[in-house]
């Protein structure tokens, strides 16, 4: 069964049968749930069957529910979370307790996950982030410093790969720098190398056995001076790939941000040029995915044997102590952050 290397949106509640022909003819390998998708459990379980059952059945089913700020899925059918910065807070007051608890916040989250037929969530954000920085990242940061996002982010993938769904670490190589929101415009990042190196790409590398990763729009010089990371052959095979060492499947960021210029089509063929294993679209406009998905190819070869190692590890929720998880929410949710 092939998939083509993309991940579609979808505009509203249910399927339209333009979507449903669309689906069934191009067999995207995912499709990414916003909060227009999103009104009851039971609405988004019948959403999610039944794009698999034009898909097909190992398609993944995408969500960003980080807690805090980004967080599709709300209140009343589902807990708000905090944001990333909170279990910062209580790591460096103990860090093992910090770890416990961001396991645990995965953990939870997994348990709403599942039963929708939602797969994969896009977590942890493990940029770096820096002062005078672009409010973007923010308290989406699990600190400022590499080591302490890179411990939190391997305690958060470990929660949510227990739960039965796959994280997503992201934005490779990093964001934490930009001055400007890449889904307005393109950040220039002007950190040479060897910043970078020491700040920026720690948390990554750390994680590089991460299942799924995403890339970040943001152009660094260092490396290229004319083309973002996302659609930069240099930045994908030599620092995502070599310097980093990502060895799972890495989807671009949304195709529709600012940051990224050209036709649709244009856009979804210079990431998979690129590097990037599969082509993200977000915005749930039909003729726009029409456009993208005609422009990349099916998965085959080493994105096909990335996207089946990364399905390979979902299986069944482990069991685990939910009233521990909840007290140390609690003890999460109470802590300041500055």
């Amino acid at each position: 069964m092939s998939y083509r290397a993309f991940i579609a949106s979808c505009s509203g509640l249910s399927l339209t049968e333009a979507e449903r022909r669309f689906f069934a003819e191009s067999r995207p390998c995912g499709l990414i749930l916003f909060a227009r998708n999103c009104e009851s459990p039971d609405q988004i379980r019948r959403l999610t069957d039944d794009f698999k059952t034009l898909a097909g059945s190992d398609a993944l089913i995408l969500i960003d529910q980080e807690g805090g700020r980004v967080q599709r899925l709300k209140p009343p059918h589902w807990r708000q979370m905090p944001p990333a910065r909170k279990y910062g807070a209580l790591y460096a007051k103990d860090a093992e307790l910090g770890r416990k608890a961001a396991f645990y916040g995965a953990r939870l989250i997994a348990e709403e996950l599942q039963p929708l037929g939602i797969t994969v969530n896009c977590t942890p954000v493990l940029d770096v982030p820096q002062p005078g920085a672009h409010e973007i990242i923010g308290d989406r940061a699990y600190g400022s410093d590499p080591e302490t996002i890179a411990n939190l982010g391997r305690a958060v993938m470990d929660g949510y790969l227990a739960g039965g769904i796959l994280p997503v670490i992201k934005h490779v190589p990093g964001h934490g720098r930009a001055l400007a929101d890449s889904h307005l415009s393109l950040p220039r990042i002007d950190a040479n190398a060897e910043e970078l190196a020491a700040t920026d790409f720690k948390p990554f590398q750390a994680l590089k056995d991460a299942p799924l990763a995403m890339t970040a729009h943001v152009l660094l010089p260092a490396f290229d001076s004319h083309r973002p990371a996302s659609i930069s052959p240099v930045i994908m095979a030599e620092v995502i790939r070599k310097t980093i060492g990502l060895t799972g499947l890495v989807m671009c960021d949304d195709l529709g941000m600012k940051a990224l210029s050209g036709t649709m089509a244009e856009k979804a063929a210079a990431a998979i040029a690129a590097g990037c294993d599969v082509a993200l679209h977000c915005s749930g406009v039909l003729s726009e995915m029409e456009e993208a998905a005609g422009a990349v190819p099916l998965l085959e070869g080493e994105a096909a044997a990335r996207f089946s190692a990364a399905v390979d590890k979902l299986h069944a929720p482990e069991p685990f102590d939910r009233a521990e998880a909840m007290a140390l929410l609690g003890e999460v949710e109470a802590r300041p952050v500055a």
